[in-house]
């Protein structure tokens, strides 16, 4: 458990240094490289770069674009400044002189580009990049697994240095020997305080003789190596003393390690060493220097630039809403965009925004009169529930009025949500901490518990469903039912909190978004009851489900067309029967109030009138017929599928849901009197949702963040334009932000103790950087250093920015380049299965040299992939040398990185099947379990019950497997016991033996190969394999990370954070998150050996199974 010192880190390094200040400072100042000479500083401040004297004051801006630059590093003499920019869409190498000047790309990959170092001559640099492997290397295709390449400063293409990872390599002085520390697989960059098998290491590798060398032995992280003045010491950051701080030791493996600092509370970050000694490093957000023995100085940095951008922007958003819902008047709809309430008109684009706030707001609900609007926002703290409303009686609609009132409902500490107005509009129904819903009687201000939040777990914001009858006194519910979680069931409850649960369903299968229908008579929900299931534990084909409440109305929606027709035409006569009659009796009473004026006033006549007929509006009381209720359930779809959002018509004759049966979500219409089914619309969208007009003639749809109407008997689709112009805060909005993280993550954190983490200090600490930071990149990397404080899995922040219509997007050939030739152009090692090269019509080959790109020569200042940006699927003219000399034109269309990387994993996958048929003489089966979802199962599955089936035993891959939920599939499948066999009579086989049951399930022995590249459900799964003692695992530990997340994306849409907040304990009662699992086997996959084609782990797999097979 980690517990914060009692002496906090700004009051040690005061101690130590006598110049650090205790005061938290505002800035965020990163990546600080010295220069050479040991007199300048560059370092990343708001997205560009910056250079200060060595001994602080005004810092001169390098970079002034709109781009994000970062990774600096200084030639060796101190002339040129190599950085990383993303002004193409992704990270590029450029080069600029130090004292300013235009910047130079040197990259054109759409792979990110980080630079480390110079070569030691300062005419080449060296960065790391997620491409193509050596043709040789056995690493899994993984962008996780960068190459290290050399870049000309005079251009052309990048040359590759090592095959395997090496981040922050630096040379030494002769360029002979690389430091460098590895990288294992997947984990947040800035976790801290971890000790597995995922860790990094700084490894020494001599070019001389391709050895590499681990120097540390630490479980936890070692990072930023540098090299010492002697050539025979590295000073490197370490956690081996709590907090990121300074080391040195000398180059031996597992040497002794000084400490040089004593930071507390937050890492030393982002080491460099100027030629002189001198070390710069920073430490939360400020830059320090270090000489060695001395003591730390924190550089006074000053920063005398505006910013680039103002501080607040308007913007005019035209798309993008996340939410909404239709007035009762069906002419305007109020909906979400970033986080804020609008109001459009159903017929012109006139919209009027309702909340102007840096914070968020969601869930909006009309009232029943129109004039309100409810929604949840969270200010102050928490989560609180608002009303809008209309406060001049003479303007009729929200997206014309001038006038609107706010006024908070409900405001409290707790977090309380997702409100809907009852029919009647004096109830509003909602959540409270996200698992209990409430009911708030606004005449009286009493609150109700309708469902306790023992009934239900909420995963994610806005996946507990419930609705309103239509008397507005019972409320059904998506729950979970005797303790089975993430399998929903129907519930009934009333509003008032009195009596029972009523589970409606009772199905075993997953049940969820339940709504009223034919005026209360009937509910409908979607059901996994009839559909086909995944494969593996990924859910299943749904179909919407009805229950009729009443034998009436059961017999109602049962009738057929000619049926309906008959009972329709008798009612209304029995309608104008009672409208006659009531008309007499009107006239009747208005005879007698003329005989006797004097015996009321008027205003008692109009008020006894109004009476009258706010009784007749009043919908008849809820009524179930308790008997016979499960049969009548009706499965209300004729085809399951990956089935939207529903609705029935007010009469139940029709049933219209949007379902996936191609690419997106079409709306489709099911008439039960007509038994017919068709698309009413089609659509193609990703992430619809609908709302049908109260007479039931129109759908209004949100579809791909877009509003429309669709007239429900013609299937015609007219947009619902609007203009949500807003003018936003990005300070403010970060700062609710921060907040809002964590306070995400203080209250769905899998443990309540986060780890023993003092989490309100840490918001103390965080919260004045926040004036430093000026984009949302940086932001992310705050709540990154926040989120690594928990050491969990599962967690950081993430930015996800638009690439821009400019962004570059590399083309791919499907070739596997020769990495050691040195020649004009791209000699071809290999030409990947089914990749655009691979044609019968195409002449090329291994060998063969690409000397040219639609007609530019590959020469040195040439680069190779500046000539296939944006050629995707494009026709381009390759000029091909044969390896006898002979000169073609080739016609080609590349196709994308994406693809590619699929050719390369199919290829890995061959070539791992064919290590283990060679060294086990075709004894043994190989599959790899790709990711834990369907897709990977049912590829599994196929592998292991086609190809391998007849083999004696099973070797299950999992190495880089990045996770999902699959575990439980994968160990009930390699546990396999035959207990019956089938003899079936065959006459030309007279002695045949067909195998039993079980048929679809693994009855040999079999081995699990894992290594540290494991996560999530990947650890899980061979944490199941060893508890049920299946078989041997091989390989390398795999760290403790089963445990499953949310990954939030935040309102501003470019910004995703991770909540661990369901954990795994075994039967020891252990928490699977942190525990490593170690191998049976241990067994390393080394950098010379993987770069060699060496699969020491897989050679091993067989070795044991045979000794096994063989005993």
């Amino acid at each position: 458990m980690r517990t914060r010192s009692l002496v906090s880190a700004a009051l040690l390094s005061a101690a130590i240094t006598g110049g650090v200040s205790a005061q938290i400072t505002p800035n965020w100042f990163r990546q600080p490289a010295i220069s050479p000479d040991g007199t300048q500083v560059v370092f990343c401040h708001a997205g560009d770069l910056y250079v200060v004297p060595v001994g602080g004051g005004r810092a001169i801006p390098l970079t002034i674009h709109e781009a994000y630059e970062s990774s600096p590093v200084w030639s060796p003499d101190g002339s040129m400044i190599a950085f990383a920019s993303d002004r193409n869409g992704n990270n590029d190498v450029y080069v600029m002189p130090a004292a300013g000047g235009p910047a130079t790309r040197l990259t054109y990959h759409s792979a990110g580009d980080t630079p480390s170092d110079f070569t030691p001559d300062g005419g080449s640099v060296i960065f790391s990049s997620s491409r193509v492997d050596h043709a040789d290397s056995a690493l899994f295709p993984s962008g996780v697994l960068a190459e290290l390449y050399e870049v000309s400063l005079s251009g052309g293409t990048p040359r590759m240095v090592l095959t395997t990872p090496a981040l922050n390599a630096r040379f030494d002085s002769d360029g002979g020997r690389l430091l460098y520390e590895d990288r294992k697989g997947y984990e947040d960059e800035l976790r801290k305080h971890h000790e597995s098998a995922i860790a990094r290491d700084v490894w020494l590798y001599d070019a001389g003789t391709g050895a590499h060398t681990k120097l540390t032995d630490f479980a936890g992280e070692d990072r930023d190596p540098q090299w010492a003045a002697d050539g025979n010491s590295v000073y490197f950051l370490s956690e081996r003393a709590g907090d990121f701080n300074i080391f040195r030791m000398p180059l031996e493996a597992n040497a002794q390690a000084q400490a040089l600092t004593s930071f507390q509370d937050h890492p030393v970050r982002h080491l460099s060493r100027a030629d002189t000694g001198l070390m710069a490093f920073s430490w939360h957000g400020d830059i320090f220097t270090l000489a060695e023995g001395g003591q730390p100085q924190k550089l006074d940095i000053r920063i005398a630039l505006d910013g680039r951008a103002a501080d607040t922007q308007t913007t005019t958003e035209r798309g993008g809403a996340t939410d909404f819902a239709v007035a009762p008047n069906g002419k305007e709809v109020a909906f979400v965009v970033r986080g804020e309430v609008f109001v459009t008109s159903v017929d012109f684009d006139t919209t009027r925004r309702i909340t102007d706030t840096p914070e968020q707001e969601r869930s909006v609900s009309f009232a029943p009169d129109g004039r309100s609007l409810i929604y949840a926002g969270e200010r102050d703290g928490s989560w609180n529930i608002y009303e809008a409303s209309l406060a001049d009686d003479d303007e009729l609609y929200f997206f014309s009025a001038t006038s609107i009132e706010e006024k908070a409902v409900i405001a409290t500490d707790a977090e309380e949500f997702q409100p809907r107005y009852a029919p009647d509009g004096n109830k509003i129904a909602y959540l409270h901490d996200r698992h209990e819903i409430r009911v708030f009687d606004t005449e009286s201000g009493q609150t109700t518990v309708a469902l306790p939040g023992d009934r239900f777990y909420s995963y994610s914001d806005g996946d507990h469903w419930f609705e309103w009858s239509p008397d507005s006194e019972w409320l059904v519910t998506h729950l979970y039912s005797k303790g089975r979680v993430f399998y929903g069931e129907i519930g009934l409850v009333r509003a008032d909190g009195t009596g029972e649960v009523i589970d409606i369903s009772n199905s075993g299968y997953d049940d969820g978004r339940p709504q009223f229908a034919m005026e209360g008579g009937a509910i409908i929900w979607a059901s996994a009851r009839y559909g086909e299931r995944s494969h593996g534990s990924w859910g299943s084909e749904d179909d919407v489900v009805g229950l009729f409440l009443t034998q009436d109305a059961h017999d109602r929606f049962r009738l057929s067309k000619e049926e309906y027709e008959l009972r329709k035409e008798l009612e209304e006569k029995k309608d104008e029967k009672k409208e006659d009659e009531k008309k007499n009796d009107d006239e009747d009473a208005a005879d007698d109030t003329d005989a006797d004026d004097d015996a009321e006033s008027p205003e008692d006549g109009d008020a006894d009138e109004d009476g009258e007929d706010a009784e007749e509006d009043k919908p008849e009381p809820l009524k179930i017929e308790f008997e016979g209720l499960e049969d009548r359930r009706e499965r209300l779809t004729i085809n399951s599928s990956s089935l939207g959002d529903f609705a029935m018509s007010p009469e139940g004759d029709k049933l219209y849901y949007l379902a996936s049966f191609e690419e997106g979500a079409d709306l489709w219409v099911h008439d039960f009197r007509e038994e017919s089914t068709k698309i009413l619309a089609k659509l193609g969208a990703s992430g619809a949702s609908m709302q049908l007009s109260e007479d039931g003639k129109a759908i209004f749809m949100l579809a791909s963040g877009s509003l429309s109407k669709i007239d429900t008997d013609s299937g015609t689709r007219k947009p619902i334009g609007f203009r949500a112009t807003m003018t936003i805060d990005p300070d403010a909005e970060r700062a609710h932000l921060l907040q809002h993280t964590w306070r995400q993550t203080r209250d769905k954190f899998y443990r309540a103790d986060m780890h023993g983490v003092d989490w309100a200090f840490y918001l103390r600490q965080y919260e004045p950087k926040l004036e430093g930071i000026k984009n949302n990149h940086d932001f992310a990397e705050l709540l990154s250093e926040l989120l690594g404080e928990l050491n969990a899995s599962h967690t950081g922040g993430r930015f996800r920015g638009s690439s821009g219509s400019g962004a570059a997007s590399t083309a791919a050939l499907g070739v596997v380049f020769d990495q050691d030739y040195s020649g004009d152009g791209q000699r071809i090692a290999e030409i990947l299965k089914n990749g655009p090269l691979d044609k019968a019509e195409l002449a090329i080959g291994a060998g063969d040299i690409i000397i040219a790109v639609d007609g530019v020569t590959l020469d040195a200042s040439t680069n190779f992939y500046a000539q296939l940006d944006g050629k995707s699927g494009d026709r381009v003219r390759l000029t091909v040398r044969s390896a006898a000399g002979e000169e073609a034109d080739h016609v080609v269309r590349p196709t994308s990185l994406g693809a590619e990387n699929q050719l390369l994993y199919e290829r890995w996958i061959r070539t791992r099947d064919a290590i283990v048929q060679e060294a086990s003489g075709g004894r043994l089966g190989y599959a790899h379990v790709r990711g834990m979802n369907d897709d990977s199962f049912r590829e599994f599955y196929s592998q292991v019950m086609g190809k391998h089936y007849d083999k004696e035993a099973l070797i299950v891959d999992t190495r880089f497997n990045g996770g999902g939920w699959l575990h439980d599939d994968l160990a009930t499948f390699l546990t396999g016991k035959t207990y019956v066999e089938l003899y079936p009579r065959n006459t030309l086989a007279p002695n045949a033996r067909y195998h039993g049951d079980p048929s679809t399930r693994w009855v040999k022995p079999s081995v699990v190969v894992m290594s540290e590249s494991n996560y999530s459900d990947a650890h899980f799964f061979p944490w199941v394999y060893t508890e049920l003692g299946i078989g041997d695992t091989i390989g390398m530990p795999v760290p403790g990370t089963a445990t499953a997340v949310w990954w939030e994306r935040l309102f501003t849409g470019d910004l995703v954070f991770g909540i661990p907040q369901v954990g795994t304990k075994g039967a020891d009662g252990r928490y699977l998150e942190n525990a490593q699992l170690e191998p049976t086997h241990r067994v390393p996959l080394p950098p010379e050996a993987a770069a060699e084609g060496q699969d020491t782990q897989l050679l091993e797999a067989v070795r044991v199974l045979l000794e096994d097979l063989d005993n």
